[in-house]
């Protein structure tokens, strides 16, 4: 991120990052009781070397409200894992709806957690915006246009406040009425992980 000095026009210098950066940990639906679930990592795992690693590390899903866990692994293919995929307003490993949802100009607006939130206001709110290297799973230049357009910016602001405010609520009576499953998971793009052996060992080749 790059600022103007205060008083000049606010910046936002978008270095290419993935929404995968984002997966670390996930605000969702508790399958049970309705409240806020944490999706992370399972634990006892090494650090990922590489963030597109995200979309394979085993995962729990944790309900402090109610006590629900359950666990995910990537399904394997072959000698490689075959990736989540990220987007949409579901979670990539469970499939449970995403806490942080909120109705906003007519569409839905979601987050995965609050990082992702201060990302796209810091996005939204630059009056002045650049890019740098430009992937083809680059996060910015897929978001869609009513998100971009200046004519919605206030009402977006506004709608990523909620979700600051959703992020820091947890009991099923704070639930949106927007935090439900739509089915709009994009279509898998079918990323593999290719092992010489357990997960935690070096990987041969990766493919992204």
């Amino acid at each position: 991120m790059e600022a103007e000095p205060s008083g000049g026009p606010a910046r936002h210098y978008d270095r290419g990052g993935w929404l995968v950066q984002f997966t670390g940990h996930l605000l969702v639906v508790c399958p049970r009781c309705g409240g806020c679930a944490l999706v992370l990592p399972r634990p006892g795992l090494p650090e990922p070397k590489y963030f597109s690693e995200l979309l394979f590390l085993p995962r729990r899903l944790a309900c402090r409200g109610c006590g629900t866990v359950a666990d995910w692994e990537p399904e394997v293919r072959g000698a490689g894992l075959v990736a989540a995929n990220p987007g949409g307003t579901e979670d990539p490993f469970f499939r449970q709806p995403l806490w942080l949802q909120t109705r906003c100009a007519g569409q839905i607006l979601w987050a995965y957690n609050e990082d992702h939130v201060t990302e796209l206001s810091d996005y939204v709110g630059a009056t002045m915006r650049e890019h740098g290297a430009s992937p083809t799973r680059a996060m910015i230049p897929r978001l869609p246009r009513w998100m971009k357009s200046s004519a919605h910016r206030s009402d977006v602001l506004a709608g990523l406040e909620t979700l600051r405010v959703l992020a820091k609520r947890q009991a099923p009576a704070d639930r949106s009425d927007a935090a439900y499953a739509r089915g709009d998971r994009p279509q898998h793009y079918g990323a593999l992980y290719f092992r010489g052996g357990p997960y935690e060992s070096e990987p041969v080749r990766r493919m992204m």
